[in-house]
C-alpha cells in the first residue's frame, strides 16, 4: 500500500513538473505579467476603487475570482483534515454548561496569554478592517486570529481552547467566510453587474462606484478572515490531537 501511494505521488509530481515547462522564462519581458496588465493595475487602482493598497486591490478586486477560490482551497484543506482525523465529538464537547478544569501550567505562560490574547485579537481585526488601505487583509488577519486561539491551547490546554472555540462553531465560521465572499459576488450579479464587480453595490449604497468597490473589498476580506481563522485553528487542533480534540501539544 505504501509503495502504491508513493507511486501515485511520484506520477502526480512528474505531471506537475512537466507542466512547468509551459511557464514563461524568468524575467521574460514578453511574459503576461510584464505586459500592459501590471502597469494598468499600478496606475489605475486608486482611481478605480479609491484603495491605496495596490496589493489588496489586485487580489480582492481585479483578481477576485482567484482569491475566492484560494479561500475555498483553504476551506477544503481544513475539511479534508477533519474528515481524515476526526473520530467524533465526545460528550464533554457537546455540553455548553461544562465546568472547566485548569491543568497545572506555568503561571507566566497563563498571565502572558491573558495579556497578549486581547491585543492579538485587536490587532488582527485592525489588519482585516484596514487591509485595503495598508498592508494586511483577510489572510493575514485570519492567521493572527487563529494564532490567538492556538496560544490559548498552548498556555492552558486543548480542552479549554475547544470549549471556547468549539468544533461546530469554527466549522460554521469557516463555511460562513466562504459564503460571505460568494454572497457579495451574487449580490453584484443580481444588481446587474458582473460577479464580484463591486461597483454594482453603488445602486444600494449611498456611495460612488469607486467607493463601492472599496467597500466590496472590505466585505470579502472579512469573509476571508473568518475562513482562515477557523481553518487555522481547526487544522492545529486536529493535527496536534490526532482528531480526538483533547490534550494536544
Amino acid at each position: 500500500m505504501r509503495f502504491f501511494n508513493l507511486l501515485i505521488v511520484g506520477l502526480v509530481g512528474s505531471l506537475l513538473l512537466w507542466g512547468t515547462m509551459d511557464f514563461p522564462r524568468w524575467a521574460d519581458p514578453n511574459a503576461p505579467a510584464s505586459r500592459h496588465v501590471s502597469p494598468y493595475y499600478l496606475e489605475h487602482a486608486i482611481d478605480d476603487m479609491e484603495v491605496p493598497n495596490v496589493v489588496s486591490a489586485i487580489l480582492a478586486d481585479y483578481r477576485g475570482y482567484d482569491t475566492m477560490y484560494e479561500t475555498v482551497v483553504i476551506f477544503c484543506a481544513g475539511i479534508s483534515i477533519l474528515l481524515l482525523l476526526r473520530v467524533g465529538e465526545t460528550a464533554y464537547m457537546k455540553k455548553r454548561s461544562l465546568k472547566i478544569r485548569l491543568v497545572r501550567r506555568n503561571p507566566i505562560l497563563i498571565i502572558a496569554c491573558r495579556i497578549l490574547f486581547p491585543a492579538i485579537v485587536l490587532f488582527a481585526l485592525y489588519v482585516i478592517a484596514h487591509g485595503h488601505h495598508s498592508p494586511g487583509g483577510g489572510f493575514q488577519g485570519g492567521v493572527i486570529l487563529g494564532a490567538g486561539f492556538i496560544l490559548i491551547a498552548l498556555a492552558y490546554n486543548m480542552h479549554i481552547a475547544i470549549v471556547i472555540f468549539y468544533p461546530r462553531l469554527h466549522r460554521f465560521i469557516a463555511a460562513l467566510g466562504v459564503t460571505i465572499y460568494s454572497l457579495v459576488g451574487l449580490i453584484c450579479l443580481l444588481l446587474g453587474g458582473n460577479f464580484l464587480d463591486y461597483s454594482a453595490l453603488s445602486k444600494i449604497l449611498p456611495v460612488s462606484p469607486a467607493e463601492a468597490r472599496s467597500l466590496g473589498i472590505l466585505a470579502v476580506e472579512i469573509g476571508v478572515g473568518f475562513t482562515v481563522m477557523a481553518i487555522m485553528f481547526s487544522i492545529y487542533a486536529d493535527l496536534s490531537t490526532r482528531g480526538r480534540l483533547r490534550r494536544g501539544l
